[in-house]
């Protein structure tokens, strides 16, 4: 599908490039990273036909951000991006599968969705998260849209007891009820919470601290392993600070 969004979201910085993928290679190579990194590492099962690679129905209407080590050639971090205009030439979003988002309706016109993060083991220092936040901020700058829409994921290894533990340290953050959404398959928080100590995700951690808000209880991913909460961020309420260290980098 030939791309419609902005193309000045490429940048450099020092030794890598951030940017929308522009060639099927680019796009393979991502979906490569993320096999490796969802599969391999995690154990998630992927329904991909080909080996070695995670793609699925949702990628052909997908821009593929990417961040690139110049130095080496290497796609060391990607996340895709699901326009509100793609999303209604699909059907819908891929949280639609996991969440009911009826209340979520009359955002829908520039609500863009994002997942499927995930950055190379060798480069998890915190450079490619920050650039992959900044070529967002600067996609959803340019294309104009109001609202931005993922699923966080925890890992489950233990069972579910940690994810448990972190919507409970986060239901500070919870929407108010107009924007609240319901997971298909319920995560039994009730019966899962515990009083050991929380470890939040650092990619949800930098949703909190930009802003945005839990829309409602998890939702269990069985072919991931992971417990998913469905986060909203309004671009007009933007932590100050966070949009000073991410938006304001697009100069």
């Amino acid at each position: 599908m030939l791309s419609t969004a902005p193309q000045s979201v490429a940048q450099k910085s020092r030794n890598f490039f951030v940017g929308l993928a522009g060639t099927a290679s680019e796009i393979l190579e991502a979906q490569k990273l993320r096999y490796r990194v969802f599969a391999e590492e995690m154990g998630a099962r992927l329904p991909s036909t080909t080996p070695g690679v995670d793609r699925d129905h949702f990628d052909a209407y997908c821009e593929h951000l990417i961040v690139r080590d110049e130095e080496c050639g290497r796609i060391v971090g990607t996340y895709r991006i699901l326009t509100p205009e793609n999303a209604r030439r699909i059907g819908g979003y891929y949280s639609d599968t996991e969440f009911d988002l009826t209340r979520l309706q009359h955002l829908r016109s520039g609500l863009v969705e994002v997942g499927r993060s995930c950055i190379d083991a060798d480069y998890r220092s915190g450079a490619v998260i920050t650039l992959l936040w900044s070529g967002l901020a600067r996609f959803m700058t340019q294309g104009g849209y109001d609202h931005l829409m993922g699923c966080a994921s925890i890992g489950m290894a233990d069972g579910g007891h940690n994810a448990a533990n972190v919507y409970r340290a986060l239901e500070k953050h919870l929407s108010s009820p107009e924007y609240r959404v319901f997971p298909r398959h319920a995560l039994p928080v009730e019966r899962l919470a515990t009083q050991s100590p929380v470890e939040i995700p650092p990619l949800l951690k930098g949703y909190m601290r930009a802003g945005a808000m839990v829309c409602g209880a998890p939702a269990w991913d069985p072919d991931f392993n992971t417990a998913d909460l469905l986060l909203l961020l309004s671009m007009t309420q933007v932590d100050s600070r966070y949009a000073r260290h991410f938006v304001d980098r697009q100069g």
